[in-house]
């Protein structure tokens, strides 16, 4: 059952010490000592139509984000391989654009065909916005789960996008359900939105019961709208976890981009209060940080949720 806005409300209120601890009970409560990871692989970059004002991909900005096509099945084949040995359990495959064409979208579903056959991890997309044919066609090539972010609040959308709706945002995700895949979406905070604009967001992800859910932190990039954006304290930032993992006790909640530039050495905080699951290797246009050292975090983390569950 989905909390209410009024019930989140409340949890605003509380300190944060010990929302976190009501968080991290919720978590070992539902998901216990999980723990799972994640890479994602820029497949086709630049030159997108959209406006989203935080995206260095955007054509419409001047920013230093590469250009290409869609890149070498081989290339992106040993990307795959290299994730799976770092202990990632999905491999998805990003690419630019408002949504693909029906030549690209023949070519993904090749490439996740051969990745499923030759590398044997579970193959995710985020390819922007599709119909239920078109995510039938990528089910049916081996695709398990469809990445598709509401970004923001509906009613702080307006101020995040113009070339595309909130409402296009959650028909794909609702045609991903149609097509019988699994949903992988979240959203971004420190746009310049509040903290009742997050819990909006937060009600609706609860709403539609996603698997997983990515939590973005804005790391504003030079030549976009936002680039002289201020960056969230981490108090705003852990109370946002902490609430998303009430509010959403068995989705997987991932910490994705933001994690190494913004919480720095305060990541681990993020964990403590109930994310458990994270995107390593680097975010698109930012790199992350050194795979060996998350992976040495997570093996503490599990090894003390462990110890407590």
């Amino acid at each position: 059952m989905s909390l209410t806005k009024k019930q989140l409300l409340s949890l605003l209120n509380i300190p944060l010490l010990e929302l976190m601890q009501q968080a991290m009970a919720v978590k070992l409560a539902h998901r216990g000592s999980i723990f799972s990871l994640c890479t994602i692989c820029n497949v086709k970059s630049g030159k997108c139509t959209e406006d989203c004002v935080f995206c260095a991909q955007s054509a419409k900005y001047h920013t230093y984000a590469p250009v290409y096509g869609l890149r070498d099945i081989e290339d992106v084949l040993k990307e795959a391989a290299k994730a799976r040995e770092n202990g990632a359990t999905r491999f998805s495959l990003v690419a630019s654009g408002r949504g693909p064409r029906e030549s690209e979208l023949h070519e993904y579903a090749r490439y996740i065909d051969i990745i499923r056959r030759e590398v044997r991890i579970n193959v995710c997309a985020s390819l922007g916005i599709l119909d239920v044919k078109g995510l039938c066609q990528l089910k049916e090539a081996g695709l398990s789960r469809y990445h598709h972010n509401l970004e923001s609040s509906r009613s702080f959308f307006q101020s995040v996008c113009s070339t595309h709706s909130y409402d296009e945002r959650l028909e794909t995700i609702n045609a991903a359900r149609a097509a019988g895949l699994e949903v992988c979406a979240g959203g971004i905070i420190g746009l310049g939105e509040n903290m009742l604009s997050r819990l909006e967001l937060i009600c609706e992800l609860s709403r539609l019961e996603v698997e997983s859910v990515p939590l973005n932190i804005l790391v504003p990039i030079p030549g976009t709208p936002l680039e002289g954006q201020k960056m969230l304290c981490i108090e705003d930032i852990i109370r946002a976890v902490a609430i998303m993992r009430i509010a959403l006790p068995k989705s997987a909640l991932r910490i994705a981009g933001g994690r190494d530039s913004v919480l720095k050495d305060f990541q681990g905080l993020a964990f403590m209060a109930g994310a458990d699951a994270m995107l390593i290797g680097g975010y698109l246009t930012v790199r992350g940080r050194d795979v060996l050292v998350d992976i040495e975090m997570v093996k503490e983390l599990t090894r003390l949720w462990g110890n407590v569950v």
